[in-house]
């Protein structure tokens, strides 16, 4: 297991650090050395973390997709000299998910995604065992505006190839580790997505929302 990574960048002003195996101090100073970044830690990291002096920037803490981010002091201070101009969002996403268990994944994408400029519409508790569900969601999931669709599911890991048999726009399949017995911890999940009959669908590893993320930045960038 990989104990750190190099940064990993996916826009100008976002980037993220594999926080797994570092400690809080290392984790602070990396953090006041950069940028509106996405990191996955667990709440009592953050606590930590928010206790050592931070001088370039405030961090938020998003305890559902385990996500730190950080704002950098200089960008607050553009944001405050173009206060009367509203920034265009890079593009729109949907993020979906098939059940609530799925949220953590789907929230960590969903993070990354705001940090990189983009515009998110979520779309959760949507899955295949109540297919009306999804049929309900076609108007946004259909939506002119929308550039990508990002697919969070566990389980049998359909959900993924419902959409894009629905949707003209690029499907990003995120497989959970959600389930039990046979799911092999999402492998199966997995090898579903993989497997799609539906063209247009680009798979990640399990339980991977910022590598989901990173891919749906790059299908819409121009």
């Amino acid at each position: 297991m990989h104990t750190c990574i190099p940064p990993f960048q996916i826009y100008p002003t976002s980037l993220a650090i594999f926080s797994a195996g570092k400690t809080p101090s290392q984790i602070a100073a990396i953090l006041d050395d950069m940028a509106d970044e996405p990191n996955r830690v667990d709440k009592e990291i953050f606590e930590k973390v928010s206790n050592i002096s931070l001088k370039n920037g405030e961090i938020t803490y998003h305890e559902t997709a385990r996500i730190i981010s950080m704002k950098a002091s200089g960008l607050n201070k553009a944001e405050n000299s173009l206060m009367n101009k509203t920034p265009k969002a890079i593009g729109k996403i949907v993020v979906a998910c098939a059940g609530t268990t799925d949220l953590p994944v789907a929230e960590e994408a969903a993070v990354t995604l705001e940090a990189a400029g983009c515009e998110v519409d979520r779309i959760y508790d949507v899955g295949v065992a109540g297919l009306h569900r999804i049929i309900n969601a076609l108007p946004r999931l259909r939506n002119e505006n929308v550039d990508c669709v990002i697919v969070c599911a566990g389980m049998d890991g359909a959900l993924p190839s419902v959409v894009a048999g629905l949707v003209q726009t690029p499907v990003v399949a995120v497989p959970t580790s959600i389930g039990y017995g046979a799911s092999f911890g999402g492998v199966s999940a997995m090898l579903t997505m993989l497997n799609s009959c539906a063209p247009g669908v680009g798979v990640v590893n399990i339980d991977n929302g910022f590598g989901g993320a990173a891919l749906a930045f790059k299908c819409i960038k121009k």
